[in-house]
């Protein structure tokens, strides 16, 4: 398991080594203050754990994939359960935060086709 700490687009090994522990989709934790992600892990958690030992505040890292043949970004995860942040659901609820991680994947993860 390779887990990627990005702030930049990344080489294609990179995008190979993270979709390696799920075959067809990356797992990620975001940093929506930092605009960074951490992609690649077994377990969102994994990811999440980077992002934290790199600096950041757990109440700014969520979790999503990233499904690199359909570029689509999906927002569930048990790291985005958080009763105390109005989010009680393993899915992100909030539309504008949907909307700051799905941007901060799109900048890192999909240089070719931006939406």
């Amino acid at each position: 398991m390779t887990v990627e700490i990005l702030g930049s687009p990344p080489a294609p090994e990179q995008i190979q080594a993270m979709i390696e522990a799920h075959g067809s989709f990356i797992k990620l934790a975001v940093d929506v203050e930092r605009g960074v992600l951490a992609g690649g892990g077994d377990y969102h958690a994994d990811c999440e754990a980077a992002l934290l030992a790199d600096g950041s505040e757990p109440e700014d890292v969520w979790g999503a994939d990233w499904h690199p043949e359909t570029r689509d970004v999906t927002f569930t995860a048990l790291i985005n359960v958080r009763p105390r942040q109005n989010n009680p659901a393993i899915t992100i609820r909030d539309r504008e935060l949907r909307r700051r991680v799905e941007a901060v994947v799109r900048g890192i993860l999909d240089v070719e086709r931006p939406r």
